[in-house]
């Protein structure tokens, strides 16, 4: 009987020895709830850094932009064209069929017709001047051969003809205006 009451008094001692940390056996301070996980678990990889390249999606948009082009009538016209969210929704309108807008002679200094939808804006109070592209009201484009003081969201600007070219193309009655993504 000796032997067995020996055998349970170590099973005891070894039970009671299982589960703690090297911490807790020595008395060193530290809560029973903390658990010692090794540095390779706990250590967190470093993200791989990614290029700083343009999307091909941002890169398509740009060209189209830069590709935007305009004709009143027959007669192509240089324009450069704003950067900003207006700008590339023309673009995208015009991606698959060129835009075609029946425009209206204004008060005699702009050429105004509807878009079809309405773009971003960002109206700013601005006095134009003869070449001056704008958008009014989010659904109306403007074209200027004179000036205007409202608020617009800048568009663009016809930069091949003088303003006296220009109120001969827009000054006698009203145009078509068509907008168009070229090679």
């Amino acid at each position: 009987m000796k032997i067995t009451v020996s055998a349970a008094l170590c099973l005891a001692l070894l039970l009671a020895g299982c589960g703690k940390t090297p911490a807790q056996e020595s008395g060193a301070a530290g809560s029973p709830a903390e658990e010692v996980v090794p540095a390779a678990v706990t250590a967190t990889p470093e993200p791989t850094p990614v290029p700083a390249e343009e999307t091909d999606a941002s890169k398509t948009l740009e060209e189209e932009t830069a590709m935007l082009q305009m004709k009143i009538g027959d007669t192509a016209l240089a324009v450069d064209w704003a950067e900003n969210d207006s700008v590339e929704a023309l673009a995208a309108l015009c991606e698959e069929t060129p835009l075609v807008i029946e425009m209206s002679m204004y008060g005699g200094f702009e050429q105004v017709g509807p878009i079809g939808a309405s773009l971003p804006r960002s109206d700013v109070q601005t006095t134009t001047a003869a070449g001056d592209i704008v958008l009014y009201a989010g659904d109306q484009i403007v074209v200027f051969y004179g000036s205007n003081s409202w608020a617009y969201t800048r568009l663009g600007h016809i930069t091949d003809k003088s303003a006296a070219a220009l109120a001969e193309l827009l000054g006698h009655g009203d145009v078509r205006l068509t907008l168009s993504i070229g090679d």
